[in-house]
């Protein structure tokens, strides 16, 4: 399969525009992001690249903003072995470690994951994902039914799982990332997890004590009102891939109409993940 690379380079960009403009990818299709010395690179499957979506993005830049991008086709292989020589390996919490298949184990670890995540986001080092895996460490997982939406890697369905999770469905609307979450539960040895492409359509008719969505601030306001139809009376609820102001509030507002009550938020740069909870 090819893939789209777009690679943008910057003459001076402040973090929180470099991570609205991936946000604004992210909504469009591109689902892996790697740095470069002045820029970023953002990665798409070949089929959904769409030039006049990238210029519309790229119309809502700043003015001042002085950039150019690249465009070019790069092969999935291409891509991995690009992957393998910049992936660090993720402690978090000092409890968990996020390892590739050719890093060595580190049994010392309370819960080890092994990702590979071919071209789909989330191996835990976005701000966004490793405050979802922080939440999960500190909350009750065990015996619990869990909801993993826009799953990606499908790790933070695989931590809950390794936390005691009984029952796990992991949802996203990316073929390659349902691909990659059946490959990384294989891979950690985690057979019960039920994996489904698509979106909130695929959501199934069942009860859930726990909802975890990392996706955008969009697409989870559409969302609220199906995660409220499965959620479980005292449910909770994790939310990440948006920003403090004003998405928290817009987020936390649009809850509310459901009696989805906020609890708390962490914060990592301009990136939030928040604790909610059902009446």
């Amino acid at each position: 399969m090819q893939y789209i690379q777009v690679t943008f380079h910057f003459k001076a960009i402040e973090e929180y525009q470099q991570d609205l403009l991936i946000d604004d990818l992210a909504a469009i299709g591109y689902n892996t992001f790697d740095e470069v010395e002045d820029g970023f690179a953002a990665f798409i499957d070949f089929n959904s690249y769409d030039v006049d979506k990238l210029n519309t993005v790229t119309a809502q830049l700043d003015e001042e903003l002085k950039y150019h991008y690249t465009i070019a086709e790069i092969a999935a292989e291409n891509w991995n072995e690009e992957w393998e020589k910049n992936f660090e390996p993720l402690i978090i919490n000092n409890r968990c470690y996020v390892r590739a298949t050719f890093h060595k184990p580190r049994p010392e670890f309370e819960y080890e994951i092994i990702i590979d995540p071919k071209m789909a986001f989330g191996t835990g080092h976005h701000q966004t994902t490793t405050m979802m895996m922080q939440y999960l460490l500190e909350a009750g997982i065990k015996e619990k039914t869990v909801l993993d939406m826009g799953c990606g890697t499908g790790i933070l369905a695989i931590l809950a799982a390794k936390l005691g999770a009984v029952k796990l469905v992991a949802i996203d609307n990316d073929d390659i990332c349902y691909q990659s979450t059946l490959e990384n539960a294989s891979l950690n040895k985690i057979e019960y997890l039920r994996a489904l492409c698509g979106s909130k359509e695929q959501i199934p008719n069942l009860q859930f004590d726990i909802i975890l969505a990392n996706i955008n601030r969009n697409i989870l306001l559409d969302q609220i009102s199906n995660y409220n139809e499965v959620l479980s009376s005292r449910g909770h609820i994790y939310f990440s891939g948006f920003y403090e102001s004003p998405d928290l509030g817009m987020i936390t507002e649009a809850c509310e109409q459901f009696g989805i009550r906020y609890q708390d938020h962490k914060k990592i740069g301009d990136w939030v993940a928040a604790h909610f909870i059902k009446d």
